[in-house]
């Protein structure tokens, strides 16, 4: 075993995980491997498919990355092919004729092929050791990417006069997920072999209420020359993020459905071969993508789970150096990911259960604790915080907020728990609506409680309740908030409610040292751009620079009045003197 893995995969040790699965596949055995993303689960099936005299099959969700995986297979001296819809007749009969001699080892088809009668009756003639399920969460119902194809394939294979050993291989699947695969394919409980699914290189942050745009295109300013994914949710929304970057003048490419054929190709290569640097996408990109210098992946809208979330987060740091995942929230983007559940085919029950994912999806935005820590909690395993993530690095002090929290809750409860966050918002904000006005809630001692704050910052404090646990949304296209037991003894007085604000800047008087230098500098960038000092930035700007003291461009940013072309213009000038006065 490790003679093969050092010549043919140049490693002297096997990662975690991959020697328990080999030999369970030498043993006969079916195995279920969970690993994280570049932890190296091909070589699961491919050094057992050079060590076994017969055919490996490889059951692989896209055919349009099969050439890729054939070709390293190639490479790696491992005499592998792929039959699906892109070859002609032609080709299809030359593979055939490989295979039907013994001379391949690999094989990589799609489930929908492996289903069909006619492979089946084919595959019958060839001596078929092992078969390899990639991207196994496929199989399940529950799981966020689900094929029928790879249901009806869990059903073939059980019907097989003489099974293969079955090896089913993915990197995100919940407890209820591997739980259904095990069950679909018959595998034992003791065969399930999980890594963990911590990724110790990866540093997860969420950013929320800042633009978008600004802070991508600064992120991207400051790590430029890295390569990196931005996902988002919808074509159009690609193709808009994608024009805005080539307006900045950055290496980027796009992928999504809308282009055709060869446009994907010819981007997915550019990305691969580093032609380009970054690649702005839908979910449609990245499966089985094995770019190991991914420095970051940024989804520029929320995804509609926490398992997609993960898989494509972890298409960063594939080679184990330091990389960031990083989440830009906005809370209008969940009517997207709720758009596509409503329009899609499934039945209303696996519609609850997507609906239950975006909810768990949401409150990963929203939660003011590890970021890490949530991630391995919703997949079943229990972990101490990462002091990595930007929830883990927040400096920010605790704030009480038990008064503003009872009077949500005392609200809700007033309102009969029966409404949504939206409506729960608007009555605390003291809201005119005619939906507020026909149900009679302006008649609430609790209307109008929250008025002086902004609808906004009422919304993220009802967010926030959910997240903690002291309210509940019962999901469903319409989800209701009810008050939880914990909510419950938050209005009794029996617990008090905790959360991280950003810390109150010190007033500093206008006369301030740092304060006067700013202004100087003003004076002398208005006279050489021929403009009013005010023109530069206006006196507030300057105050809160001096306030806040940003270090770097990016913090820069958030400064109120700092836009991207003044930040182009000025901001290093600013920063000069910011750093020089720390």
């Amino acid at each position: 075993m490790y003679e093969v893995l050092k010549k043919y995969f140049g490693y002297e040790q096997f990662r975690p995980g991959q020697q328990e699965i080999i030999q369970k596949i030498f043993d006969q055995q079916d195995v279920l491997g969970i690993m994280p993303t570049g932890s190296g689960k091909s070589i699961c099936y491919q050094l057992p498919a050079i060590m076994m005299d017969g055919l490996t099959i490889v059951v692989s969700p896209l055919i349009s990355l099969m050439k890729d995986q054939v070709d390293a297979a190639n490479q790696l001296g491992i005499p592998a092919t792929f039959i699906n819809s892109s070859l002609t007749g032609k080709e299809t009969a030359e593979r055939f004729h490989l295979l039907n001699h013994n001379q391949c080892k690999l094989l990589y088809v799609a489930p929908e092929r492996f289903i069909m009668p006619d492979f089946q009756q084919v595959m019958s003639d060839w001596k078929v050791e092992l078969i390899a399920i990639d991207e196994a969460h496929c199989i399940s119902q529950w799981g966020h990417d689900f094929r029928p194809s790879y249901l009806q394939m869990a059903e073939v294979l059980t019907q097989l006069p003489s099974r293969p050993v079955i090896v089913a291989l993915t990197a995100t699947a919940t407890t209820q997920v591997a739980t259904d695969i095990k069950r679909l394919l018959k595998i034992p409980d003791n065969n399930h072999i999980q890594t963990g699914f911590a990724r110790e290189n990866l540093t997860f942050q969420v950013i929320k209420d800042q633009k978008k745009e600004q802070y991508l295109i600064e992120y991207l300013k400051i790590n430029k020359n890295q390569s990196g994914i931005i996902y988002a949710a919808t074509r159009k929304e690609v193709d808009r993020v994608y024009h805005l970057l080539q307006k900045f003048e950055f290496s980027v490419g796009r992928y999504h459905g809308g282009l055709n054929e060869r446009e994907r190709t010819e981007m997915q290569e550019a990305f691969l071969f580093d032609r380009i640097q970054l690649i702005v996408a839908t979910n449609a990109f990245g499966m089985g993508i094995n770019k190991s210098n991914v420095r970051f992946v940024i989804h520029y809208q929320i995804p509609g789970s926490l398992e997609a979330y993960y898989q494509e987060a972890g298409r960063a740091g594939r080679d184990g150096l330091p990389s960031e995942a990083i989440l830009l929230f906005a809370a209008q983007d969940i009517q997207v990911q709720k758009f596509f559940i409503q329009q899609s085919q499934r039945d209303e029950g696996q519609k609850q259960k997507e609906y239950e994912k975006l909810k768990a999806m949401t409150e990963y935005a929203y939660i003011e604790s590890c970021l890490q820590q949530y991630i391995l909690a919703y997949f079943g395993e229990k972990s101490t915080p990462c002091n990595r993530c930007g929830n883990c690095l927040d400096d920010r002090e605790l704030i009480e907020v038990t008064t503003e929290a009872q009077m949500v809750l005392s609200c809700l409860k007033r309102m009969g728990e029966a409404y949504g966050k939206q409506l729960l918002m608007k009555v605390l904000a003291g809201s005119k609506e005619q939906k507020v006005k026909t149900l009679g809630f302006q008649q609430l001692s609790t209307y109008g409680l929250l008025k002086k704050q902004s609808q906004k910052d009422i919304l993220q404090l009802i967010e926030y309740l959910i997240s903690s646990g002291y309210l509940l949304s019962v999901t469903g296209e319409f989800p209701v908030l009810k008050v939880t037991d914990k909510g419950i003894q938050v209005l009794k007085n029996e617990q008090k409610v905790y959360r991280k604000e950003a810390k109150k800047v010190r007033q500093l008087a206008e006369n301030d040292t740092l304060f006067e230098q700013l202004r100087e500098l003003r004076t002398d960038l208005a006279a050489d751009a021929g403009v009013p000092p005010y023109v530069v930035f206006s006196d507030s700007t300057l105050k809160e620079l001096s306030q806040v003291r940003p270090t770097n461009r990016l913090e820069m940013l958030q400064i109120k009045g700092v836009g991207q072309s003044k930040l182009d213009k000025y901001g290093e000038a600013f920063l000069k003197i910011l750093n020089e006065t720390m």
